[in-house]
């Protein structure tokens, strides 16, 4: 017997973002395991009974190695279940999900992605912003702020990310960002850049920050790190236009 993996993105964690066939999958499945930035209010969309797994992973703290995650929805899969992988924001976007869906297909496991609201398009909504603008911010990037060892990576681009013309989302980036700004305004990045903080989108302590990159980092580099976040700089529309 081979039961069937859906990963389904729960997005930023409001569960009023989920989509319909996220919802459809959440109510089918016999087995969730979530991310624990994709829990909460969201696991509520679960069948009754379902087991519900976590196996989240955060910086700095006790978390699942993705060896054992793999191991669980092949495991779990065999025995026949419905499985869903509950991953926060849009599953495709730094969530790791190449080398689940690489594991399923080693062991002969069907499966399905369901795209969701990632972090930095639900902060600009949340904002009132949109992420382009005619004329002024015609590309926008996603990068991530941390490598393997929570760095800075080296291999990003530095002259795309200064870009001025541009509007870049950086994922997991507030303990980084200070050194990334430097980088910025070494290439030519206007200190006064604007730039947003937008920390837990979607939950009731979710906090919005406009400001600029030089700002940003002074503060980044004094706050400790705790909330997740996502940062936004460039050709930010302004919310009053």
């Amino acid at each position: 017997m081979r039961g069937f993996v859906s990963f389904v993105s729960a997005g930023p964690g409001d569960p009023e973002l989920l989509t319909l066939k996220a919802v459809d999958r959440l109510g089918k499945a016999d087995v969730v395991l979530y991310d624990d930035l994709a829990s909460g209010a969201i696991l509520d969309r679960a069948r009754k009974g379902a087991a519900l797994v976590s196996v989240g992973k955060r910086a700095g703290r006790p978390s699942a190695k993705q060896e054992h995650v793999n191991r669980l929805l092949i495991d779990y899969a065999l025995t026949g279940a419905t499985v869903v992988r509950l991953k926060s924001g849009d599953a495709g976007i730094f969530g790791r999900l190449e080398e689940e869906c690489e594991a399923l297909r080693a062991a002969g496991i069907g499966y399905e992605i369901i795209p969701g609201v990632t972090s930095a398009c639900a902060a600009a909504a949340t904002s009132l912003i949109p992420l382009t603008r005619r004329h002024t911010a015609r590309r926008v990037q996603f990068i991530t702020g941390a490598d393997v060892k929570g760095e800075l990576p080296a291999d990003l681009n530095f002259a795309a990310l200064a870009d001025p013309l541009a509007v870049t989302a950086v994922y997991m980036g507030k303990r980084t960002f200070p050194e990334l700004a430097a980088r910025l305004i070494a290439q030519g990045l206007s200190g006064e850049t604007p730039a947003l903080l937008a920390e837990s989108i979607g939950h009731d302590d979710q906090r919005l920050l406009r400001t600029t990159i030089a700002k940003l980092a002074e503060q980044l580099a004094r706050e400790s790190v705790t909330a997740t976040a996502v940062i936004l700089y460039g050709a930010l529309a302004d919310e009053a236009s």
